[in-house]
């Protein structure tokens, strides 16, 4: 695990990167509270790397953490910015840092967010310890990521709502779930509501393969077939799967695509307890002297994981799940 010298650490800085997830203000809300009981300081990046290069930086305080613990979406605002890529440009952000007086950083975000964190380590030796937050589920080293399990509850409600929908007329739905890499979603919310099929990209099915599965409900009387697409590369796909079966097989499949309301509202109990047992780990792995790493979750137990374990690793759907969606189809 790599080490700096925490006797210095006065302020931390924290901010939020990449896609907003449900329970970023919570992880937010844990930082500074547990920050503040240890003596410290905080300041707020506004707009995740746009902001740190731009010198955007407020103090953030115990009042100004209420009312957020519910709140979908970040307080501190969050963006991507291509050109963090340039070493001069993580240089600049590193000067203002430095100069606004903050010894340390707490980034929330995913993979992108903590490869820009890891070269603010690797090449300037600033402290800062990732908390993973992405509705994907997609971090290596952890079992779950902040958003998650938010993502997954909002998506089944809309299916259940659908199925009542396709029962009442006798339709095939095709429910499209947000997940450009991974299936995350799409598995669980294919398991937890009924679906005959899902579509990933870890485990993809054949077109032949879903409409096999709608006949054989058929078959012992069913009328009604849910299926379930991760976005994958390409959002919308779910309407060139409708098209496909129906040239394949005549059936008339009606599409709907739950996109960025996956993303909104407010976060679930298992969210927020997520995000606060990481906030506050986040800021013991900076009093430790611990840094350049993430703070997961494995098992019931909290851990902090060196960002070379993480980054560009990938985590792969369990295919015990892939399997009893379709077993129980």
């Amino acid at each position: 695990m790599p080490q700096f010298d925490p006797k210095s650490l006065k302020t931390i800085g924290v901010f939020t990167s990449g896609g907003d997830a449900p329970g970023m203000n919570a992880a937010i809300r844990a930082v500074v509270r547990s920050a503040i009981h240890h003596g410290l300081q905080v300041k707020g990046i506004v707009g995740g790397y746009p902001g740190m290069v731009a010198g955007d930086f407020q103090p953030l305080s115990l009042s100004s953490m209420a009312n957020i613990i519910q709140r979908g979406g970040t307080m501190l605002k969050t963006g991507r910015l291509p050109e963090f890529h340039q070493a001069e440009v993580r240089a600049a952000a590193i000067q203002n840092l430095r100069d606004d007086g903050i010894d340390a950083l707490v980034c929330i975000g995913g993979d992108g967010s903590f490869t820009g964190a890891h070269l603010l380590w690797q090449e300037h030796k600033f402290p800062i310890i990732g908390i993973p937050g992405t509705i994907d589920n997609d971090i290596a080293e952890t079992d779950l990521t902040v958003g998650f399990d938010t993502a997954v509850n909002i998506a089944l409600d809309a299916i259940d709502r659908i199925r009542d929908t396709a029962a009442s007329h006798d339709r095939l739905f095709i429910v499209e779930v947000m997940g450009r890499d991974s299936g995350f979603i799409a598995v669980d919310v294919g398991v937890a509501g009924g679906a005959e099929e899902i579509f990933i990209p870890e485990n993809p099915a054949t077109v032949d393969q879903a409409i096999e599965r709608i006949k054989r409900g058929m078959a012992r009387g069913k009328k009604s077939s849910i299926l379930v697409a991760a976005e994958g590369h390409k959002p919308g796909r779910a309407y060139d799967l409708a098209d496909a079966i129906r040239k394949k097989a005549g059936f008339d499949a009606k599409v709907c695509i739950l996109g960025h309301i996956q993303r909104g509202g407010s976060p679930t109990a298992a969210d927020r307890i997520l995000a606060s047992r990481f906030g506050a780990a986040a800021v013991d792995a900076l009093l430790a002297g611990h840094c350049d790493a993430m703070t997961g979750i494995k098992g019931h137990d909290i851990v902090t994981v060196p960002f070379d374990k993480v980054i560009g690793f990938k985590k792969r759907v369990s295919p015990e799940l892939v399997n009893l969606v379709r077993s129980l189809s």
